[in-house]
């Protein structure tokens, strides 16, 4: 079974008040405004956004303007109890059947633990199951991505993220968009990640952390990037993570904050900030469905610091199909 992964609406509205600055599918070779994968390390530990954080407030969507400068400030926003009773259990339920199909065991979508067979993240999750992909067009996702990318969202990426208790690995710390930027080709900042916790999320069992602010400070990494990188990074990244004085200046400007609560919380945050996770060393799993909401035109080209583009059931284009093979 397969769905499109078109933008949401078809009604044309304004999207941006300037349009000079942002990528055109049609213009080519694009512009690398934000250089990493570097040989040496460049002149200053980081550089300037050089894009608006939210880009939509005049457009419709369930954010209220203070959750909008929430957002802004801190490059995240939290919204407990989002989803509850038997919307989160058949949630839930879904999760549960997606991780346990025999059929998706031990296949390129399927990513386990470094040290065990256990599930650590399942890809292309809006297409493998018709009760996600309901759900990363429901108006409550999609809409907030609306008023924070200022565009009509199309789903980059999807994925349920899984850590067993006891046993699931933490994270290191990285920008998402570093990632997609160097490898798939996203141009630009104009993306926005949404995860909807599906377990409780509390201090020892893994919750995310996220620097607040860091989203305005783009950090370029050194190192080149191997072939196929994301059979290694998938299950423990080693390239593109920022250097610990850069990590270290931007914690003691400001801080580290990890959101926790019940299930059915949405932490929605931007594609450039920086966060990170610990371990699991609790016996409760901690468990999320991930959707990554990208601008049409801010769509994936070349690959910026990266021999190719990462595999399909990591990259999805506006109007993609995606099987699984």
């Amino acid at each position: 079974m397969a769905f499109s992964n078109i933008p949401f609406r078809t009604t044309t509205q304004k999207q941006y008040s300037d349009m000079t600055d942002l990528p055109s599918a049609q213009r080519a070779p694009v512009q690398d405004f934000y250089p990493t994968r570097l040989r040496s390390a460049p002149d200053a530990l980081w550089q300037p956004r050089k894009e608006a954080v939210v880009k939509g407030r005049e457009l419709n969507g369930p954010l209220t303007r203070a959750q909008l400068d929430e957002f802004e400030r801190k490059g995240f926003l939290f919204i407990p109890n989002l989803i509850r009773g038997e919307e989160l259990k058949e949630l839930r339920q879904e999760m549960k059947a997606l991780m346990e199909h025999d059929n998706f065991r031990e296949r390129d979508f399927s990513v386990t633990e470094p040290e065990s067979q256990e599930i650590r993240s399942l890809f292309a999750v809006h297409f493998l199951s018709r009760r996600l992909g309901e759900l990363a067009k429901d108006e409550r996702f999609a809409g907030a991505a609306r008023q924070i990318i200022g565009a009509e969202p199309y789903v980059h990426q999807s994925r349920i993220n899984y850590k067993p208790g006891f046993a699931g690995k933490g994270f290191n710390w990285h920008s998402d968009f570093e990632t997609w930027h160097a490898e798939d080709g996203m141009p630009r900042m104009h993306a926005v990640s949404a995860s909807l916790i599906l377990t409780d999320n509390h201090e020892f069992n893994g919750p995310l952390m996220l620097i607040p602010g860091s989203h305005e400070k783009f950090v370029p990494c050194l190192g080149e990037t191997p072939a196929n990188n994301h059979k290694r990074s998938l299950k423990a990244q080693q390239v593109g993570v920022p250097g610990p004085q850069a990590l270290t200046e931007l914690v003691n400007e400001y801080g580290i904050e990890a959101p926790k609560g019940k299930a059915g919380g949405l932490l929605l945050f931007d594609c450039n900030v920086l966060h990170a996770s610990n371990a699991n060393l609790s016996p409760d799993p901690r468990s999320n469905v991930f959707f990554v909401y990208n601008r049409p035109d801010n769509r994936c080209q070349t690959p910026f610091a990266a021999p190719h583009r990462r595999p399909g059931f990591l990259v999805h284009p506006p109007g993609a199909q995606w099987t699984p093979k």
